[in-house]
C-alpha cells in the first residue's frame, strides 16, 4: 500500500489570491478529514509552508472545491475553504470573491461545464454562504482562454477578463445591512461600523488605532499591538453582530480607512483578520463600497457620499486600485444593495496531482 494519497487538483490563481481547486468527488466528505487533508496540501503552520504548496500567506492558501450543482438557478456549487497559512487552522463559514473568479474556468477545465461560443455564463451557487453569482468568461469558438488585455493591481501583466456579478449580497451571513442596527458602535473606546454587505465587516478609522492608513503590508504585520487591539475589537463586534465567538473564525473580516490620496474614494488596509491583505478582498470590497457611500458611517468625512442607485467606488490599496460598482440604495439603517459588480482576472498555473500522506487519507 503507497504511503501517500494522490489527489487530481488544478493549481489556480483567482484575482490577487491562489490556491488548489478541487472537484468534491475526489476529496473525503466529512468535514474533520478534509480540513487535515488540505492543511497537508498546503503545508499549513510553517512560515513557508515548505511542506505543501501554499506560500505562507493566508491569500495563497484558499481552497475552491467544485461540483454540479442541484440547485434549480445555479450550474455550479462553490465550496470554499479558507485554510490558514501559519497555524494549523481550516475555516468552512466564509467565502472568496478573488478565487470565485477562477471557479468558471476551473469548471470549464474539470468538465463540469461545457464552453459556449464567445463567452460562457456561468450560474454559481456560495455552499458556505448560500451566495448566488453569474461569472462571465470568454471562451472564443468553444476555447477557454486566460490571455488578454485585462489587468488588475497587485497582479503582473495582463489576461483575459472575468466580469463577476455578486448578487443576494446585503446581510449574507447576518441578514441584515447593519447588524448591530446601528451606524456606529462605540467598542473599547474607538468607533467602527459593522457592516454585513458580501461579507461582514468591522470597519474603523486609521487614524483612531495610531496609524496613518497608508502604511505598507509589512509594516503593519509587525505592529503586534495593532493587530492585539483589532483583535479585541473584533471578537467584541462579532458578538454584537450575532456571530459569537469567532476566536477560530476568519469572519467578520477587519478594515482601516483613511482618506484617499492617489485619486480614489477612499483609501483602505484590509486585515484577513490575523494578516495584512497584500491588496484587498473581493467580496469585502463591496462592504467597503457601501460603507463609503453610507451617511453616519464612520466613512463620514473621509470620502464624498451621495444618495443614489448606482455608484462606482474606487478603493485605493497597497498596491494600486479596486473598482467596486453597486447598484445601492441608501436608506441608512435599511439600505439594500442589489447586487455588485466587479472585473478580475485567473490563470491556471498547474495541474495534476496532489500528494498528502496516507496515514492522514487513504482515499
Amino acid at each position: 500500500m503507497a504511503d501517500q494519497t494522490a489527489i487530481p487538483f488544478l493549481h489556480m490563481r483567482g484575482g490577487t489570491s491562489k490556491g488548489p481547486v478541487f472537484n468534491k468527488k475526489d476529496l473525503p466528505q466529512d468535514q474533520e478529514t478534509l480540513g487535515k487533508v488540505l492543511m497537508a496540501a498546503v503545508g499549513s503552520g510553517h512560515q513557508l509552508n515548505i511542506d505543501g504548496i501554499g506560500a505562507g500567506n493566508s491569500v495563497t492558501t484558499k481552497v475552491p472545491i467544485l461540483s454540479k450543482s442541484n440547485d434549480e438557478w445555479a450550474d455550479i456549487d462553490y465550496f470554499f475553504v479558507q485554510v490558514q497559512a501559519l497555524n494549523k487552522v481550516v475555516d468552512f463559514t466564509t467565502t472568496c470573491g478573488n478565487m470565485l473568479s477562477a471557479v468558471g474556468p476551473a469548471a470549464i477545465e474539470m468538465g463540469l461545464v461545457k464552453a459556449k461560443n464567445d463567452e460562457t455564463i456561468i450560474k454559481i451557487r456560495a455552499v458556505n454562504t448560500g451566495g448566488r453569482f453569474v461569472s462571465k468568461v470568454k471562451t472564443p469558438n468553444g476555447n477557454l482562454v486566460y490571455e488578454g488585455e485585462a489587468s488588475i493591481d497587485g497582479v503582473p501583466g495582463t489576461a483575459a477578463p472575468v466580469e463577476l456579478k455578486f448578487m443576494d449580497i446585503t446581510g449574507s451571513k447576518t441578514g441584515k445591512f447593519l447588524p448591530t442596527g446601528n451606524l456606529k458602535d462605540l467598542i473599547d473606546g474607538i468607533e467602527v461600523t459593522c457592516m454585513d454587505v458580501t461579507m461582514p465587516v468591522v470597519i474603523g478609522r486609521a487614524a483612531d488605532f495610531g496609524i496613518s492608513g497608508y502604511e505598507e503590508r509589512e509594516k503593519l504585520d509587525s505592529n503586534k499591538p495593532l493587530f492585539a487591539r483589532m483583535e479585541s475589537i473584533r471578537l467584541q463586534a462579532a458578538k454584537l453582530m450575532g456571530l459569537g465567538d469567532v476566536s477560530d473564525s476568519v469572519a467578520p473580516k477587519f478594515a482601516l480607512i483613511a482618506p484617499p490620496k492617489q485619486g480614489g474614494s477612499l483609501c483602505v488596509r484590509y486585515f484577513m483578520p490575523w494578516q495584512t491583505h497584500p491588496t484587498l478582498a473581493v467580496t469585502s470590497s463591496q462592504c467597503l463600497a457601501a460603507c463609503a457611500l453610507t451617511i453616519g458611517s464612520v466613512t463620514d468625512g473621509l470620502v464624498d457620499q451621495f444618495n443614489g442607485n448606482g455608484s462606482d467606488v474606487l478603493l485605493e490599496h497597497p498596491l494600486g486600485f479596486m473598482n467596486v460598482r453597486l447598484d445601492y440604495q441608501n436608506n441608512g439603517v435599511h439600505s439594500v444593495v442589489r447586487f455588485a459588480q466587479i472585473l478580475r482576472t485567473t490563470r491556471k498555473l498547474s495541474s495534476g496531482l496532489i500528494y498528502i500522506p496516507s496515514s492522514i487519507w487513504s482515499g
